[in-house]
């Protein structure tokens, strides 16, 4: 087996760090990799079979020797990592919520299955669960713990759900959005979700198996997956082929990437992802350039890929993020498909949702926010379950039997009370997550922007040209040259809700913290400028309409050293759970993340719903022991004092 440390720090952590051991490997993988793309772009045939054959030969076991630390997997966890939180089954009460974490996840398409299908139960005790939040993590878990036969009632603080996946029309009919969605192939239990609510046959358009880059004067790289041969073929010749790196650039590509886990994965998955998940104390470009990596590649490739999934680059994003994208592409030729809704998020995600919801009885509350949580506490004064939130102006007390706090992170930094984080270090590693602020832009043009083969057609916006029928390019687009890394023509890639006949393109870009603190006028102008230098024909082109979106604190920033402080979905608190993209899954911040932490908090309610120490019996004997004190209190004469409760 390999070497899981990388890195003089993380050597110096392993008992079984070998350096004759590591550089015996990298010289044999460097060989086999560069073998392998030599081949490819010869269009010599190889099979599959072959790859791993050579591969398994260069890991004979006289070449490495197994780790003593970091790698091991007992039967009482799921992942084992002296970087990552070890988290033990007994952990989780669902054994569904068990199977969306650990390395079994990522390869698992039946998870699909279970999101089109629910739950597949209906609890004997009907809970009354309160949710603070609609976004997407909210929602989800709305439509199982609803399907499983519990009355859910939901508080979401804007005027419209969705958290970081909204969108809304303006005074004008503009459809305005949050953030650019893009829907990666390995979004299983998303789409399993969308297969529920009818939307996935008709809400999402593929897009052609090509990851695109725009240069400066409109020059075009790509990372084209499409091959005869899937996954992990399709993937080394898109690398080998690729305009976007030069010669020497591919060379260190192919070194670095020869020597990753992602090799060790194709034939070992669970030995390359624990050599992932041991990656999360480093930068991208750290673990990048210790064997082989060039700056030119980081600068022309892999920082655009890095802002595009968390919005820093990678001498600041953690190595575990980017190659855990990087192994699923690896492993499966799907993965790296992209598909984007029709037209906007509110449409085409949110209402089918909201409809199966609202058939199901689900009340959802808008423009109210959660102002405390109010709480019982033991003889020490340490929580011990949430009896109810306060929410709206008037702070209208609102009990339940459950309460899940389906929100992002500056949301659940201001709803917990100091008293869970002064005896739970579980709610106060929460307050080491940081964010990452952006800024989304739209712009409107009187042509298609991206259209750079014929100036009449760059200028043409007559007739119907919906469904997709604009010119440029229809899918989403990377830049190394811009301070929006990635944006897509929405006219074009979106046309149900963002064409508008007798006009032309609808640029979405969105800019990360380089640009954030500008004005939105100069934002926009920034964005117009950018886009006129990318494709110089434009120039030709008049903006006719513009917006700008700030968020100061979205997605969890994806710096080295953060996983470890992201929060299980079941706390130390018996009936009071959090859900989000935050919280711990093995995906990103992300919308399939927040779909499955959604999932894993419903399957824990459900869980722990009936029984005589299940959610509604401990939620009847707190509320008969209340009755009693308030009938002692009343027959005694004395002023009523409820013991051991309190409120945020």
């Amino acid at each position: 087996m390999w070497p899981v440390r990388e890195t003089e720090e993380l050597k110096k952590k392993s008992d079984a760090y070998d350096h004759k051991t590591q550089a015996q490997l990298a010289g044999r993988m460097v060989q086999l990799t560069t073998t392998a793309i030599a081949c490819i772009l010869g269009c010599a045939a190889a099979s599959v079979s072959s790859l791993a054959a050579a591969f398994q030969l260069s890991l004979a076991p006289s070449a490495v020797r197994r780790p003593t630390r970091g790698s091991s997997r007992g039967p009482n966890s799921i992942l084992a990592s002296t970087a990552a939180p070890i988290v033990v089954d007994s952990d989780f009460k669902s054994e569904s919520a068990k199977k969306q974490i650990g390395n079994d996840s990522f390869l698992n398409k039946d998870l699909m299955a279970r999101a089109t299908n629910g739950p597949g139960r209906v609890n004997s005790s009907r809970l009354k669960i309160g949710i603070v939040g609609a976004g997407l993590a909210g929602l989800v878990a709305a439509m199982d713990l609803a399907d499983a036969g519990h009355d859910v009632e939901m508080f979401e603080l804007r005027p419209y759900v969705g958290g970081k996946v909204s969108s809304w029309l303006d005074k004008d009919g503009n459809h305005i959005e949050m953030g650019l969605h893009v829907f990666f192939g390995c979004y299983y239990n998303l789409f399993g979700i969308m297969k529920r609510t009818g939307s996935f046959d008709t809400e999402l358009r593929i897009k052609d198996h090509v990851h695109t880059f725009v240069n400066e004067g409109g020059t075009l790289g790509s990372l084209d997956f499409r091959f005869p041969i899937g996954a992990p073929v399709s993937g080394l010749q898109a690398f080998a082929r690729t305009e976007q790196l030069g010669i020497e650039d591919k060379l260190h590509n192919a070194l670095r990437l020869g020597t990753s886990p992602i090799v060790r994965a194709l034939f070992d998955f669970d030995g390359g992802m624990d050599m992932v998940r041991d990656l999360d104390d480093i930068t991208f470009t750290e673990w990048f350039t210790q064997l082989g990596g060039s700056r030119g590649s980081l600068d022309r490739m892999w920082d655009p890929i890095a802002y595009a999934l968390g919005f820093v680059d990678c001498d600041h994003i953690s190595a575990r993020c980017m190659l855990t994208i990087f192994m699923l592409f690896a492993i499966r030729t799907e993965a790296s498909v992209l598909r984007m809704l029709e037209g906007s998020p509110q449409t085409c995600l949110h209402d089918p949702i909201l409809k199966y919801l609202d058939n199901r009885g689900v009340k959802i509350t808008t423009s109210t926010g959660c102002r405390e949580l109010v709480y019982d506490t033991d003889a020490n004064g340490r929580p011990t379950r949430v009896t109810g939130i306060k929410v709206g102006p008037k702070e209208e007390l609102r009990e339940f039997d459950a309460v899940v706090c389906a929100l992002d992170v500056p949301g659940i930094k201001k709803v917990l009370p100091q008293s869970f984080r002064d005896n739970f270090p579980m709610f106060d590693n929460i307050y080491n997550l940081d964010t990452v602020p952006i800024a989304t832009v739209q712009v409107r043009f009187d042509g298609w922007v991206t259209e750079m083969n014929s100036d009449a057609r760059m200028m043409d916006v007559s007739g119907d040209q919906s469904d997709g029928r604009g010119g440029g390019i229809d899918n989403l687009l990377y830049s190394a040259d811009a301070e929006f890394s990635c944006f897509a023509d929405l006219a074009v890639t979106s046309p149900g809700d963002y064409y508008k006949a007798g006009e032309g393109s609808l640029i979405q870009a969105v800019f990360d913290e380089r640009a954030f603190a500008r004005s939105e006028k100069q934002i926009v102008q920034d964005c117009i400028d950018q886009l006129h230098r990318l494709f110089p024909s434009s120039r030709k082109l008049n903006c006719t309409w513009s917006n700008v979106v700030k968020l100061g604190q979205s997605l969890y920033r994806e710096k080295p050293g953060q996983d470890k402080y992201r929060p299980k979905q079941a706390t130390p608190v018996s009936n009071f759970f959090l859900a989000g993209s935050y919280t711990y899954q093995d995906y990103l911040d992300s919308m399939e993340g927040a779909t499955r932490s959604g999932l894993m908090v419903a399957d824990e309610i459900i869980a722990r719903a009936d029984g005589p120490e299940g959610l509604k019996a401990l939620s009847e004997r707190a509320n008969a022991a209340k009755k009693d004190v308030v009938a002692a209190a009343e027959s005694g004469g004395r002023k009523l004092k409820i013991p051991f409760f309190a409120s945020a």
